[in-house]
């Protein structure tokens, strides 16, 4: 994926996250945005690494979405472009994402 592309997926994967947050967390959101709406991008080396990280994420009762692409530019429709994390407690997103190198 372009520059580009990578952006505008992980903006679809912070919406994503925040929506679903809206409606089961929003104390955690209004934490959230009351400091500083922290978002980091880190590199998965697959869609299977993807899918191993969501299910961990889920499992410490995370928020995480991954995000399927439409496929009207660069992409296969359907493939899992990235996953989106959070927001939560530092601690527990760095059990989940720890060992990955940033973006």
């Amino acid at each position: 994926m372009t520059t580009g592309k990578i952006a505008a997926q992980c903006g679809h994967a912070t919406l994503a996250c925040y929506k679903a947050l809206s409606n089961t967390n929003p104390e955690l959101l209004r934490h959230w945005e009351r400091t500083g709406q922290a978002k980091i991008a880190l590199k998965a080396s697959s869609e299977d690494e993807l899918l191993e990280l969501e299910a961990v994420a889920k499992s410490l009762n995370l928020c995480a979405r991954s995000i399927l692409d439409a496929g009207r530019t660069q992409i296969a429709a359907g493939s899992r472009t990235v996953l989106g994390i959070g927001p939560g407690p530092v601690e527990l997103i760095n059990r989940v994402t720890g060992k990955l190198k940033l973006l």
